[in-house]
């Protein structure tokens, strides 16, 4: 059974270390929400063959509820077939929000789960899920499930 769960990892691992370069770097937007609209700017830059830093600053409206967040993620690129990839990322971030009665800040963890699809222009376009568990003083925590599309031009 040892050997079963080390040939899947090593298999695994052999798959993601074939992976179509990451652009050095992108920069564009990434635009949706999970209940009303949002919209960040968003930067990836390239760590080695398979990782990536993605950062996004953004604004969101929803609910009753303004918010302006900063959100920084760890990302591992796998390839799937041709110009399509997958990946996945956890990461962190700050904010602030205005609900037009209280105001205040937050803090967030993420997840990111996401596919994409490199042109053979400098146009990267992409879908991805990213939960969120934000942290704050004046309501309770809340998880929102946040599904955008971002579309980036690489240099």
């Amino acid at each position: 059974m040892k050997y079963r769960i080390l040939f899947l990892l090593a298999l695994f691992c052999s798959v993601g270390l074939s992976a179509q370069s990451i652009s050095k770097n992108a920069l564009g937007l990434r635009l949706g929400d999970n209940d009303g609209f949002g919209g960040e700017v968003s930067y990836q830059r390239y760590l080695s063959e398979n990782n990536r830093l993605e950062f996004d600053l953004g604004w969101r409206d929803a609910n009753d509820v303004e918010a302006f967040k900063l959100v920084g993620l760890y990302q591992w690129v796998f390839p799937l077939e041709g110009n399509f990839n997958w990946y996945v990322g956890a990461g962190a971030g700050l904010g602030a929000f205005d609900t037009g009665v209280d105001d205040g800040t937050f803090a967030l963890v993420a997840g990111d789960l996401g596919i994409e699809y490199n042109f053979n222009i400098p146009l990267l376009l992409s879908l991805d899920f990213r939960p969120e568990l934000g942290f704050n003083d004046t309501y309770s925590d809340d998880l929102d499930l946040d599904i955008a599309l971002g579309i980036r031009y690489q240099f």
